[in-house]
């Protein structure tokens, strides 16, 4: 399937590592030229060397962060200067698992992190949004594309449950504002997904678990398992990356406003 991206120009913010990164590759696998941003320039570096020599196409790499609204602004201008416009945001800055004072019993979260979390994440999603639109409205078509997380729906995490929340909520009303000019804006909840990060995690877990990392995967994703999903395996961020394409090409104009969770099926609520 053409998804009609060919000559596009995207930004992807966090998109040095994870779930960011796969995005970008699979955007310029598409024919779409890439800036990557995030706060570490020679991770950064190193993705966008590693992109462009797969995919041949320019990818760019610029320091951001997002929290601070001059550099998000200067960032975006120097994107559609370098690559000549801007037709996709990807909002996949964030600081993954939340910082740890800010995750844990009410009674020890720093509230200092937790705000700390709350603009890298959903304000964060807002800068690059506004800061983006204005280049979407002059192509006329514009893909804006945040990437949220299933600790919305999960009590536990104080952190990830308000951001991930409230970046459901920025989608649908941004969506609302600015599709008259051509503009879609949809969300994705990852699940459990296998990153750069996955390793390291794998082995702690295997650790506790006295058993091997191959093993304590197939536990945690063994059919029946709390901690697994309905397809008994864990979601790669190429799939995740999948997804996000899609939503960003000429054949998704139906779909705005909306979140879809790409958790291989976990858990047992019904949404509606």
């Amino acid at each position: 399937m053409d998804f009609g991206l060919h000559g596009k120009k995207a930004l992807v913010a966090g998109g040095g590592r994870g779930i960011g990164k796969s995005i970008a590759r699979e955007l310029a696998r598409e024919g779409v030229d890439v800036v990557i941003a995030s706060r570490t320039l020679d991770q950064l570096q190193a993705s966008a060397r590693e992109i462009e020599d797969e995919t041949g196409q320019r990818v760019i790499p610029m320091q951001l962060d997002v929290t601070q609204r001059d550099q998000v602004e200067r960032v975006m201008a120097e994107t559609v200067e370098q690559l000549g416009g801007l037709h996709i945001l990807v909002n996949s800055a964030s600081l993954p698992g939340g910082s740890p004072s800010a995750v844990g019993p009410i009674e020890t979260v720093d509230e200092d992190e937790l705000l700390h979390d709350f603009d890298v994440k959903y304000v964060g999603a807002l800068r690059c949004a506004r800061a983006a639109i204005p280049y979407l409205k002059e192509q006329g078509w514009g893909r804006i594309i945040n990437i949220s997380g299933t600790n919305a729906r999960n009590a536990g995490n104080l952190s990830g449950g308000a951001r991930n929340a409230s970046l459901v909520h920025l989608t649908k009303t941004l969506a609302v504002q600015v599709g008259r000019y051509g503009i879609t804006v949809n969300c994705i909840h990852p699940g459990t997904t296998r990153t750069e990060r996955t390793p390291s995690l794998l082995a702690a877990r295997a650790a506790q678990m006295g058993v091997s990392a191959e093993e304590a995967e197939r536990r945690d994703f063994a059919p029946g398992s709390p901690r697994g999903n309905a397809i008994c395996r864990m979601v790669d961020s190429s799939e995740i990356a999948f997804l996000a394409t899609f939503l960003s090409s000429d054949k998704a104009w139906a779909i705005s406003g909306e979140l879809i969770a790409a958790t291989g099926g976990s858990g047992n609520s019904v949404y509606y």
